[in-house]
This record gives C-alpha cells, structure tokens and sequence, in this order.
C-alpha cells in the first residue's frame, strides 16, 4: 500500500532501527520508545488489522515474537514485557498496517498508565455466559 508508512519501512523508502527481519516478517524500535526497547513486528504482507489478518500470516508473525521477547529480556533490566495490539480507530489503532508493540516494563514509573480491567462478572450468570460462547463459536470461521 503506497501511503502506509509501514509498508514503506518494509520497502526502504524510510529507515527503521531493526531489530529483526525475515522473508515474512519485520520488527523495528518503535519511534516514540515509550520505554526502551519498544518494539514493533509487522507482517511484510499488509494487512490492515487482526480482523484483516489470515492464520498463515499469523503464524508467521507470533513464531518470531517469542525470541524478540527473550532477547529484551536477556540484553535490558526488565521487570516485564507488554504485548499490545490495537484494532480499529475505537481501540486506538494509529497506523492501519497490523502491528504488536512489544513494550519492555523495568518499574512503576517507566511511562506506561497501567489500566486495570473493569470487573461486569456480577452482570453475567453461568447461563449468559455459555450462550456468549456458544454464539462466539458459531461465528468462527478459521
């Protein structure tokens, strides 16, 4: 896609500190380093979003995050890692290329607001929450 700024990472038109690359797959520091190591992987296919995003390319993308994520683990200090993937302009996605961040967390105060669920369990009985899933599982299709 010619104006995705991802794609043209991808194709070399802009540079990126990468951090991995195969066939398949890039992963790059992400520019803003909301802490260091931030990191980006991306499919070299474009793909809009998770809903965009086939099995195959799937698969490809997440057999390489684990080894990303000891590798932060290994070469900083860090206390944990965050796996965000965003989706469509209401969940915050930015940049319409599929892409996980992979945010290192070293402490408490490392720039990240640490946002808890909101708990609606006493909204739902066993009951509702069997024809959730089983409407859920109707739907899919792999």
């Amino acid at each position: 896609m010619s104006d995705c700024i991802f794609c043209k990472i991808i194709n070399g038109e802009i540079p990126s500190a990468k951090v991995f690359e195969n066939d398949d797959v890039l992963a790059f520091l992400d520019i803003s380093q909301v802490t260091k190591g931030h990191t980006l992987v991306i499919p070299k296919i474009h793909k809009k979003d998770v809903f965009d995003l086939e099995a195959e390319t799937a698969e490809k993308l997440f057999s390489v995050v684990p080894a990303i994520s000891r590798a932060l683990r290994s070469e900083f200090d860090l206390n944990g890692l965050n796996m965000i993937n965003n989706n469509g302009s209401f969940a915050g996605q930015e940049v319409f290329h599929y892409h996980l961040h992979l945010v290192p967390r070293y402490n408490e105060k490392d720039g990240i607001i640490q946002k808890k669920f909101i708990s609606h369990q006493s909204e739902y009985t066993a009951d509702d929450l069997q024809q959730i899933a089983s409407t859920i599982n109707q739907a899919i299709q792999p």
